[in-house]
């Protein structure tokens, strides 16, 4: 039965990160969860959980979270957990500017999330629990992927902007920072997994099942609110 079990939303839960969150999550909740462009993995996942949920969701256009907001309202009256996973990256020479990929990463990586907790709010009872996933490069910006990183940024900035909005609602908004994480769907050549694992104080890649044992962490840890958490095994220390 999943009646009865708190709901989570979490965006990008096909595959990668998002995908093992997605798993991590079902242990004790109803989960909902979005995909773009990854139909048969996000319809196999949800079919291998109780309860679950799949939706479509392109983050990249304007009235996405509009829209989104209007299914979840219509699949729950109450979300007790928003983990907002959907992300991307676009590789760039910072000396020619592409204001189209500049503006479609900020959409899909900080405007989305954003309107996604503003308007999710209003769903989220007392004791509720906001996750951005953002990354280790928005303090330690890429040459080739300075959009990426600054829209991450922009996300850490509104994970403590709304930890304090929220905070008297006793809702709490947090964030985790991965840093090289293995890819199974996109394997890295092993010669750049070596030059990572050097720079690494584990001496190994992290793993999406890392992200998501630290998502399980926030959604319980009662007093914690307003962190970026970096989970990465010691990448670039």
């Amino acid at each position: 039965m999943t009646e009865n079990r708190p709901t989570a939303l979490i965006t990008g839960g096909a595959r990668g990160i998002g995908a093992a969150i997605v798993r991590e999550i079902a242990r004790d909740h109803r989960v909902i969860f979005t995909y773009r462009g990854s139909e048969a993995p996000a319809r196999a996942l949800a079919a291998d959980l109780p309860g679950a949920l799949a939706l479509p969701c392109d983050f990249a256009l304007p009235d996405a979270p509009a829209r989104l907001l209007a299914e979840l309202s219509a699949a729950t009256a109450s979300l007790d957990l928003l983990v907002n996973s959907a992300g991307t990256v676009e590789e760039e020479d910072p000396l020619s500017f592409d204001p189209t990929s500049a503006e479609r990463q900020m959409r899909v990586n900080a405007l989305g999330p954003a309107a996604l907790i503003s308007g999710a709010a209003a769903l989220m009872p007392p004791g509720s629990a906001v996750i951005n996933i953002t990354s280790v490069n928005a303090v330690s910006p890429p040459v080739s992927a300075l959009t990426y990183a600054a829209s991450k940024a922009a996300l850490e900035s509104y994970t403590r902007g709304f930890a304090k909005a929220l905070g008297p609602r006793g809702i709490r908004v947090n964030a985790i920072a991965p840093g090289a994480v293995e890819r199974a769907h996109a394997p890295r050549p092993p010669e750049l997994v070596a030059l990572i694992e050097e720079d690494t104080a584990l001496g190994t890649l992290a793993t999406p099942g890392d992200i998501a044992a630290a998502t399980r962490f926030l959604a319980g840890a009662r007093g914690v609110t307003g962190v970026v958490l970096p989970v990465s095994r010691g990448y670039r220390l």
